[in-house]
């Protein structure tokens, strides 16, 4: 069974910075894909950010420039750090995992959402 745990949420003032984790722990071989989603009050939740097995990465254009997405495979967490932070960014952060597994087989699932508040 594999679990997903984020952590790294919090307030902060507009224009500081926040770095999410999304640590996956099981039988992992290796990271497939891996998204962050945002769903920020009263809005549907959004994709903001992808990176793909192959380490590319792509973001939304409302966070192009100001965040960036990393893995490190040794750890098999995946990070978001959020640069130049605007209290439009204010939401719950999730992260949704595919890994392939040491039975061959693929999962996909969801980190628990972090809090991201912040402040004008």
């Amino acid at each position: 069974q594999v679990q997903v745990v984020e952590s790294g949420g919090g307030l902060v003032q507009a224009g500081g910075s926040l770095r999410l984790s999304c640590a996956a722990s099981g039988s992992i071989v290796r990271f497939n894909d891996v998204d962050w989603y945002r769903q920020a009050p009263g809005k549907q939740r959004e994709l903001i950010a992808t990176i793909t097995k192959d380490g590319r990465t792509n973001y939304a254009d409302s966070v192009k420039g100001r965040f960036a997405v990393s893995r490190d495979g040794a750890k098999n967490t995946v990070y978001l750090q959020m640069n130049s932070l605007k209290p439009e960014d204010t939401g719950v952060y999730d992260c949704n995992v595919e890994v392939y597994l040491s039975d061959d087989s693929t999962w996909n699932g969801w980190g628990q959402g972090a809090q991201v508040t912040v402040s004008s």
